[in-house]
């Protein structure tokens, strides 16, 4: 086996004798890369952005940011990293690198004054510069200065929903992202698109009594996880890098799954689709491109764009967190997860998974390998997150709905809820209430008292008991005046 490795701006880097739990930040400061920044180490602010060579959906190779803080550097053996430092373009000898579009952008408009996060900005702009299909999402009707989303060159201002700034106040950072051009047929990043991204390999990283084991296959992975039932199983590591940098987590084992390609598969059949648990959410979003509804209108609130891209289901799923933003969605969806362990497989509805806080009936040797969604769906769906702020936050509740509605009435009603209970729940008395009554404002009003009553809701530091009981209510009358215009009478 190849000694442990990482490609950083063009060079190979070994990863030894890096602790296992080093973060790719750790790492890439280590080497005098001090570009990459810590702001928070919880995958917040932005400032340790780097782009990551992963396969693409329109092209072999997309260029993704990701959270260098929270990634283990040994989940990068064998891959390709880019930093802000590694985005210019080297000159001629005894002159300075040239800037790259997006810095000189930056630059020129003002876009950094303290210049801490600017290298988590640039990288993440970055990213969004070399999306395929950008230009194509265009609003000609947009300029510098307008609240618009997408700029009139097709920049997606989502791409920097994960990146804090303290002193510029944005505008000027927006300013450059609107202006950015196209790369040009020289630009080598630009290149590197058309070819694969490094293959996924084996990693048997094992430094101080802590091991990093990645396996190459499904069934592998499950022999191992019978002998190592005490192991972490990461995939985005989004949510095991928080527990390794703030709560000072150390695991004796570690297993990398994000790269199994049993878990990255995405199959639409006559009467499911089923959803890889290792594909990451923004690869499930292009991919799905709008094909679910209620499943696109949940992922621009869940987290950041710098999260989205590392972030799956499988790993939502399996940290059982009651305030996760997926599970909601995928209650109303009607889902169900696939359990794999050494000896086979089995399918729990997902509405039955979930057992107690942070628990579920999945086993320690038993991986999801993926999330079945039935078909058809259902034609009057909406998500609604409660939080402080209005992206790149943490729900205080959320709620989904999926309802059939026909002839002005309601045959089928599926409603899952997050942050009003110890789990994940479905509204069972709400839906019980709502089928075979009509769909008007009289039903509605009498009904939202039955959803504001769902769950045990606390108070806690994000929302009280009463307002999100309160929130409950309002949902269910914001879905009818927001749907209502649509549903067929």
């Amino acid at each position: 086996m190849v000694a442990a490795h990482i490609t950083v701006n063009g060079e190979e880097a070994p990863i030894s004798p890096a602790p296992a739990h080093t973060t790719v930040l750790d790492f890439l400061r280590e080497r005098g890369l001090t570009g990459t920044k810590e702001g928070c180490a919880e995958g917040e602010c932005g400032a340790c952005s780097i782009l990551v060579a992963r396969p693409g959906v329109d092209k072999p190779t997309d260029w993704v940011a990701v959270n260098a803080c929270l990634v283990p550097v040994a989940a990068l053996d064998g891959q390709e990293v880019v930093t802000s430092e590694g985005l210019a373009t080297a000159g001629a000898p005894g002159t300075p690198p040239a800037l790259h579009p997006v810095q000189e952008e930056m630059a020129v408009r003002g876009g950094s004054q303290c210049g801490y996060c600017t290298p988590g900005f640039v990288c993440s702009m970055a990213a969004e510069y070399y999306r395929p299909g950008r230009c194509a999402h265009a609003d000609t009707d947009a300029a510098p200065g307008t609240d618009a989303e997408h700029g009139p060159n097709g920049f997606d201002l989502h791409a920097l929903s994960g990146n804090l700034c303290r002193c510029t106040g944005y505008r000027p950072i927006r300013d450059a992202a609107f202006a950015v051009g196209t790369p040009t047929d020289e630009d080598p990043l630009a290149r590197r698109r058309e070819q694969a991204p490094p293959a996924p390999v084996a990693t048997a990283y094992v430094q101080d009594d802590s091991a990093f084991l990645r396996k190459s296959t499904l069934p592998e992975t499950l022999r191992l996880l019978r002998e190592r039932p005490e192991a972490v199983v990461v995939a985005g590591s989004t949510d095991w890098g928080v527990e390794v940098n703030i709560r000072a987590r150390r695991a004796g084992c570690v297993v990398a799954v994000d790269r199994l390609p049993e878990l990255r598969e995405l199959r639409v059949d006559s009467d499911s689709l089923e959803i890889g648990a290792a594909l990451t959410l923004t690869e499930i979003e292009r991919r799905l491109d709008g094909e679910v509804p209620l499943l696109a209108e949940l992922f621009p609130q869940f987290a950041s764009r710098l999260i989205r891209n590392g972030a799956t289901l499988g790993g939502n799923l399996g940290t059982g967190s009651p305030i996760g933003d997926s599970p909601p969605a995928l209650l109303a969806l009607e889902a169900s997860v696939v359990l794999a362990d050494a000896d086979g497989e089995r399918e729990v509805p997902l509405a039955a998974y979930f057992t107690g806080y942070r628990q579920s009936v999945r086993r320690p040797d038993e991986l999801i390998r993926s999330v079945r969604i039935p078909l058809p769906l259902s034609p009057v769906t909406a998500f609604h997150k409660i939080a402080k702020r209005r992206f790149d936050d943490i729900s205080s509740v959320a709620v989904a709905f999926a309802l059939d509605v026909e002839g002005g009435v309601v045959r089928k009603a599926r409603i899952g809820l997050g942050g009003v209970a110890a789990t994940p729940i479905r509204a069972l008395a709400t839906e019980a209430a709502l089928e075979g009554r009509p769909w008007t404002a009289e039903t509605v009003e009498a009904v939202a008292p039955v959803l504001r009553d769902e769950g045990t809701p606390m108070d806690d530091h994000r929302a009280s008991a009463a307002y999100r009981s309160a929130m409950l209510g309002r949902s269910l009358l914001k879905l009818y005046t927001r749907t209502t215009e649509a549903v067929p009478s």
